[in-house]
Formats: structure tokens, C-alpha cells, sequence
């Protein structure tokens, strides 16, 4: 790093380019990446490295920077989940997309392969979910009220809606727009209606993938720039910045949609 001594790590070449090659948008307040199996969002009890850690290590030495890096963690992925995850390189741009989120101003799209349910698909047909459902923390899974009544009030509503674009072989590719971010949410509600995601043995699944992944991608995320739409006083200005950005799909997934 031109004799400046960061904190960080040293990325080798493969992985700094790596992490370079799947950065889908940036800029001083943001970043999107395209998160792979198998990577944590942000650090657990296994003390893997999570990937938030890694981008700060990636901007340290591509930046040249010898100080802390701000690596805000704006949303989640499991881990075994593929696709788009943002990220705030600010303390102000972490706060603004926050509350985006508690608006539900900030629309997530995913595609997911889901078995074929036993009742007739039609494709392009869009439906709606609407369930309470409630955590097992030790268990690390949700399940659906299927009870009677009002739900206990550990249940809280998740609602999502999906539509299935094509048909392959043996599985559903099928399009969620997720409307409230519940724990496993389109895992748990999908299995629910007889489609469980390809590889996902916890929710029902006939069996794993062998990359230890599921077949669920975060494929959009789509939002109005909080801090663009202000000048420099925090007056609302009429430029209003739309972030639209696509994940590409990636591994076996990849490989089974596009034959």
C-alpha cells in the first residue's frame, strides 16, 4: 500500500479480484455486492470471516486507506442464499437506508427453483402470501400459525408475493417480491404451499444441493437514493436518483436455469 500500514488484511490477487468483479454498484454512500453460497453477511458464532469484514479489507487496500472503513450492514442474506446485499460505506448513508426500510421503501425481488407442487401452476400468474408466523431461535427455523383465531403474539404477518416465470425438468423457476423481511420467510412460506427452494432440507426439500447452497438468489434490489434527494442544506431537491441493480445468477442455479 505505498508504505502505508492499513489495519486490514492483504487481499491476494485472486480474491481482491474476485470481490472486484462482483461489486454491482458504488458509490460514496453505498455499495452492492453479489454475495455466493456459503458467504456470512456479517459475523456469527462460527467466527468465519463475514463478507462485510472482507469489503472493508477490499476498500482499505484498493483505496489506499490507512484508517478505519465504515462497512454498514443494510440488510441480510442466509447463508446459503446468492445475490445482491447492500451495504453502507457511511454512518449517514446507513441511517438513511434504514429507515427506507422500516418505510418499506426498498423493494427486494428474488428468484428462487422450487419443487413442482402437487395442484397446477400457471406461469405468469401472480399470487399473494399473507401468514403470521413465528421464530424458533434454538431450532433456527419459523414456522407458520396454522391455528385458529388470533395469532399468539409472537407471530408476526409476513406477506410476499410470487409469480413463476418458466418451468424447467424438474423445478419452478419462480419470481418473490418480498414485502416484510421475516426470518426464513420465503423459505418457510413457500413450503407451505407445497414449493420448497431446491436443496433447502430444513423447509422440506427431497434433497441437499451439492454445494451445500439453496436455490434461492437475491436477484434485484431497488430503491430511491436517500441522500440524493436532498442538496447540500438537506433541502428535498427534485433529482431523485433510482438504484436498480441485477444480480447475476451464479453456480448450479445458474447452470440449471439457462439450459
Amino acid at each position: 500500500m505505498d508504505g502505508i500500514k492499513s489495519k486490514y488484511r492483504v487481499l491476494e490477487a485472486e480474491e481482491f479480484n474476485d470481490i472486484s468483479s462482483r461489486i454491482l454498484y458504488e458509490d460514496n454512500h453505498y455499495l452492492i455486492v453479489n454475495k455466493r453460497s456459503g458467504e456470512i453477511v456479517q459475523g456469527d458464532k462460527t467466527n468465519d470471516e463475514p463478507l462485510s469484514e472482507t469489503l472493508k479489507c477490499f476498500i482499505a487496500q484498493r483505496d489506499k486507506k490507512a484508517g478505519n472503513v465504515f462497512m454498514g450492514v443494510a440488510h441480510r442474506l442466509d447463508r446459503p442464499v446468492s445475490g445482491a446485499v447492500l451495504f453502507a460505506k457511511t454512518s449517514k448513508g446507513l441511517e438513511r437506508i434504514n429507515a427506507l426500510i422500516r418505510e418499506g421503501r426498498l423493494n427486494k425481488t428474488y428468484w428462487a427453483l422450487t419443487q413442482k407442487p402437487d395442484y397446477q401452476i400457471t406461469i405468469g400468474e401472480q399470487k399473494e402470501l399473507r401468514d403470521y408466523m413465528s421464530r424458533d431461535e434454538k431450532a433456527n427455523k419459523s414456522f407458520i400459525f396454522k391455528g385458529k383465531g388470533v395469532p399468539p403474539k409472537e407471530c408476526k404477518e409476513a406477506v410476499l408475493r410470487y409469480r413463476v416465470l418458466k418451468q424447467t425438468d424438474n423445478y419452478l423457476l419462480t419470481e418473490v417480491e418480498l414485502l416484510t423481511g421475516r426470518h426464513h420467510q420465503i423459505r418457510c412460506q413457500l413450503s407451505n404451499v407445497g414449493m420448497p427452494i431446491k436443496g433447502d432440507l430444513k423447509y422440506g426439500a427431497r434433497r441437499s444441493n451439492r454445494d451445500g447452497s439453496i436455490s434461492l438468489h437475491a436477484r434485484k434490489i431497488e430503491f430511491v437514493h436517500p441522500i440524493g434527494v436532498k442538496d447540500a442544506k438537506g433541502n428535498p431537491t427534485d433529482n431523485q436518483k433510482i438504484v436498480c441493480v441485477e444480480a447475476p445468477l451464479m453456480g448450479e442455479m445458474q447452470h440449471i436455469v439457462n439450459d
